[in-house]
């Protein structure tokens, strides 16, 4: 399943990163939906190209009731995303992945924080995929939106959580 999913913040991207690291701020996202953060490691200084590392455990009550029977109730997720340096203009680029602990899902995106003067466009494209026979593509169909949604809760959650800290 293709994923596509953008929306702008009114700060720069520096301070965007900023908070998209911040393990307070990955911690309340967990939080924010049912899940629990389990760790979060930044490889190499945010200034330049380095690597975050966040595994999650996430509630499965979203997913389709078959599915649940083979994954259970929470589900293991372990989220990389290998940022490059900044652009001249600031703007970044990160390779997401994200995998389940024994579910054969997988996550692979581009992420852009894409400099606009005072503001950033948060822009993620990919693919949602599962090999799991018969229900992989109802799997992948129903995790793609709430990837998606994601996105724009965090871009809403980060709007916030730059207002009050």
């Amino acid at each position: 399943m293709a994923l596509n999913a953008s929306t702008t913040l009114p700060y720069d991207a520096d301070t965007v990163l900023g908070v998209f690291t911040d393990e307070g701020f990955v911690r309340h996202m967990s939080e924010y939906v049912g899940g629990t953060l389990e760790s979060l490691t930044v490889d190499g200084d945010t200034a330049g190209a380095f690597t975050l590392t966040a595994v999650r455990t996430m509630p499965t009550r979203r997913l389709p009731d078959m599915a649940r029977k083979f994954v259970g109730e929470t589900l293991s997720v372990t989220q990389t995303e290998e940022w490059g340096a900044p652009a001249a203009d600031g703007s970044r680029e990160a390779t997401v992945r994200m995998t389940v602990a024994n579910v054969p899902l997988t996550v692979a995106a581009v992420q852009r924080l894409i400099s606009q003067g005072d503001s950033t466009v948060v822009d993620l494209q990919g693919n949602v995929t599962s090999s799991i026979p018969f229900l992989g593509g109802k799997i992948a169909g129903a995790a793609e939106p709430m990837i998606g949604k994601a996105l724009n809760v965090q871009a809403t959650e980060a709007r916030a959580w730059l207002e009050n800290h």
